[in-house]
Formats: C-alpha cells, sequence, structure tokens
C-alpha cells in the first residue's frame, strides 16, 4: 500500500534537517555528494518515491512528491540534485516491456540501482546531439553523441540515455563506467560542484534488448517533458523557504507557499511563467538573506552564499526558452518572451 502523501513528506524533512541540513556547508565543499548521504535517502525509500507500489515504490502523488523536492533541495541543493536524477529512470522503467521491467524496476525503487539521466540536449534545436541506430536481428541499439550535463558521475550506477532515431526517442540504460566507448569530461560549476557534473561522449555503444526501456515518438516525449518541468520548479521554492526561515520573513514564505500551490495544480499554460517566479524568488529571497548577513554573508561557512549560490544556479535548471522568456520578461525593461 502506498504511504499517505503526508507522511512521505514529514519523513522527506525530518532527512533534511537531521541530516542534510547540518552538512550542507561540507557537501558543499566536497568533490561529490558523499555516499552516505544517497544512502539515507535510499533507506528512506525515497528513491522508489514516483515508483509503483507493487514494486516497493511509494506512488506519491504530484503534489507530495513536489514537496519533498523542496525539503531536500532546501537542506541540500547539491544532494537533492544527485538524487532527482534518478527519478526519469523509475518511471521509464515502470512503463517498459515486463521483462525490462521486472528486471530494472524494483532495483531502482530500492535504491539498489541508481541513476542518473541524459536529455537535455533532446531540447535543442537542430540535429540530434545523440543518436540511435538498430542493432541488428537480436534487438538493441548503438548510440552515438554527446550529452552535456549529466549529474552523479561516480555516485550513479547507470545513466538512462535518450538518442534519436528518426522521429523516435529511445531511452536505455548505460552503465556510469568509463570506456572505450563511453568517455566523460567533468564539469566545473559555480553551483553545485558536488553534484559531480560531467559531459558524456558516446562512440558506437552498444545497448542490448534488455537495457532499452523504452522508444517514443519524439513529439509525445516533447509534450509530456513540458509537463514534467513543473517539478523542477519546486527546488527554487525549497531554497526560497529556507531562506524565509533564516530571514524570519513570513511574507517570503508566503510567496513560496503560493508558487508551490500554482504547481501544484499543475496547469501547462501556466507553467513557464510559475517556473520563472519561482526561480526569480529565490534569488530575490537569497539575496536579502546575504543583504541581512553583510560581510560575514559571503564567507564560505555562511549559508547565505551557499543558498545565494543554489538560487543562481536554479535560474538555468531545467530552463526551456519559454521559461527564459518568461525570466527576461521580468528582469529586464523591454524584455521578451521569445
Amino acid at each position: 500500500m502506498a504511504e499517505p502523501g503526508a507522511s512521505v513528506v514529514a519523513r522527506a524533512y525530518a532527512i533534511a534537517e537531521d541530516l542534510l541540513w547540518p552538512a550542507a556547508a561540507a557537501i558543499d565543499r566536497a568533490p561529490a555528494v558523499p555516499v552516505g548521504y544517497l544512502d539515507a535517502l535510499a533507506a528512506a525509500g525515497l528513491y522508489g518515491l514516483y515508483g509503483p507500489a507493487h514494486a516497493g515504490g511509494l506512488d506519491a502523488d504530484a503534489p507530495s512528491a513536489g514537496r519533498v523536492v523542496a525539503a531536500l533541495a532546501g537542506a541540500s541543493c547539491a544532494t537533492a540534485l544527485v538524487w532527482v536524477q534518478h527519478h526519469s529512470a523509475v518511471r521509464l522503467a515502470a512503463a517498459a516491456p515486463p521483462s525490462v521491467r521486472d528486471a530494472w524496476l524494483g532495483r531502482l525503487c530500492r535504491g539498489e540501482v541508481r541513476s542518473g539521466i541524459a536529455v537535455a540536449a533532446m531540447r535543442r534545436p537542430g540535429p540530434p546531439a545523440m543518436t540511435a541506430r538498430p542493432l541488428g536481428r537480436g534487438g538493441g541499439w548503438v548510440l552515438d553523441g554527446w550529452a552535456p550535463w549529466v549529474t552523479g558521475w561516480g555516485l550513479v550506477d547507470v545513466v538512462a540515455v535518450a538518442a534519436r532515431h528518426g522521429d523516435d526517442l529511445v531511452w536505455s540504460l548505460v552503465d556510469a563506467v568509463g570506456s572505450s566507448s563511453v568517455r566523460v569530461e567533468p564539469q566545473p560549476l559555480a553551483a553545485e560542484a558536488a553534484s559531480a557534473t560531467v559531459a558524456l561522449t558516446l562512440s558506437g555503444h552498444r545497448v542490448e534488448a534488455g537495457r532499452v526501456l523504452a522508444v517514443e515518438a519524439y513529439e509525445q516525449w516533447r509534450a509530456r517533458d513540458a509537463r514534467g518541468l513543473r517539478h523542477n520548479g519546486y527546488f527554487a521554492l525549497g531554497v526560497t523557504e529556507r531562506a524565509a526561515r533564516l530571514l524570519g520573513s513570513t511574507e517570503l514564505a508566503a510567496e513560496a507557499e503560493a508558487l508551490a500551490t500554482a504547481l501544484d495544480e499543475g496547469r501547462d499554460e501556466l507553467v513557464a511563467g510559475v517556473r520563472a517566479e519561482a526561480s526569480l524568488l529565490a534569488v530575490r529571497a537569497t539575496t536579502a538573506l546575504v543583504a541581512a548577513g553583510g560581510g560575514g554573508a559571503v564567507g564560505l561557512g555562511d549559508p547565505a552564499q551557499r543558498l545565494a549560490r543554489d538560487a543562481m544556479f536554479l535560474l538555468v535548471f531545467g530552463q526551456t526558452p519559454s521559461i527564459r522568456g518568461e525570466q527576461l520578461a521580468r528582469l529586464l525593461p523591454g524584455g521578451t518572451r521569445s
């Protein structure tokens, strides 16, 4: 039986307050998120947040899942960033052919196998950055191309890679291990450096049929992706909530809650505007926290500077052209939404 949403959220807040927030400064300065914090999320069942109950998942409803994201992001954004990448593989495995689903879904829900994702380049115009071609009679695919943002390298076991084949999108699980056909290059970041983000290059990489999660129409994925991006907005609201608590600002907290409610409602036509408002609210809240802290706020031991860098990162995390347009329309005189 799925756990009630309120209980899932309470569990996430307990981990956030008791484990992640006290360690957030050390996590931020680490070369990568220490694996013990990810193990704690797995032990709490949170790797199965979106997974079906019959496979050991929590089967959380969308608003509850969003509040879990906010709780973790407001405590340690880098940890939440590594963890959140996993859930696309869970969703894909839940809808995969039975043999693939049975092999992967339960282990993904339990966090025994942890996944990253390589999909951001699929949102770009122009020729696809990652392509797939059929392997042959036995099924499977050969992957070639580049994925610029793959988070959690060294912390995940597999990466759910999206690749174009004509009008289709092929999803497959690639082991997160370097080889002659798998190469990575670290992506130095000004914020969330502990997320261990790399650029991934695949060269003639063979994927057997048992690792193919889905083959779907590209346009079908684009529509689903646009709807799913609303959940990334809870990251910014979690950071805002944390800044509001440190400032003692009920006004900022109320603004964050109003935007969370808008995300909960999930009206597709409003997502870009709400996401823009959420990211800019995080910038405003954390800027106020820095201002309130004075010179000490820029010291590496002060949470204000870390939260401000989190907010900067979240301006572009999961950003689409429509979200960027909405952000610039609010930030620049005469800004455009195009």
